[in-house]
């Protein structure tokens, strides 16, 4: 997923999430290693900073997230 349209595609997307998304994208998302973060630590961050580690995420697992749950 490297190739530079599937970045701009990812940033689009994830840009346009808003926080109760993110947070499902977080608890659902199926990565090639390990997801554990928590509620309460995914509400204290602030959006900006969920997206950019939402984004390293896809980036490091090489997949766009689900685009029925962008969508949701």
């Amino acid at each position: 997923m490297q190739q530079a349209e599937h970045i701009e595609e990812l940033i689009t997307l994830v840009s346009a999430l808003d926080r109760p998304a993110l947070t499902r994208h977080f608890q659902t998302y199926r990565a090639s290693f390990p997801i554990d973060f928590t509620t309460d630590f995914l509400d204290k961050l602030d959006v900006d900073r969920l997206r950019h580690i939402f984004i390293a995420m896809c980036l490091q697992s090489k997949r766009l997230p689900d685009p029925d749950m962008v969508a949701a």
